[in-house]
């Protein structure tokens, strides 16, 4: 079994900029995808970015591209997730991710994660 447990997460005003971090414990070696997810009051969960622990590839959707980084600390068995430009349709639950069979790009959504953190609140407005 793997444990994640979010933090970071916050209020901030628009155009700001958030790091999110999720250390795994736990069966570590079977978290070979590391996932952020995040679902909006009234939508449904959508994945955003992602990272292969092994090879280190990253993955994010056109939602977060070009403004927000995922990353890894893998002695500390921690994931990142970096937020730039931040509005206020970034407001949701943020959450992470671990799943056991990579190929860990998007287009598998949740499908290939089976464990999860608890979240946290991202909130953005002026």
């Amino acid at each position: 079994q793997v444990q994640l447990v979010e933090s970071g997460g916050g209020s901030v005003q628009p155009g700001g900029s958030l790091r999110l971090s999720c250390v795994v414990s736990g069966d570590t070696d079977r978290a070979k995808c590391l996932g952020w997810f995040r679902q909006a009051p009234g939508k449904q969960r959508e994945v955003i970015a992602s990272i292969s622990t092994g090879r280190g590839n990253t993955y994010y959707s056109d939602s977060v591209k070009g403004r927000s980084t995922i990353s890894q600390d893998v002695a500390h068995h921690t994931v990142y997730l970096q937020m730039n430009s931040l509005s206020p349709e970034d407001t949701a639950i943020y959450y992470c991710a671990a799943g056991s069979f990579p190929p860990c790009a998007l287009r598998y959504g949740s499908s290939i994660y089976d464990n999860w953190g608890q979240g946290t609140q991202v909130t953005v407005s002026s």
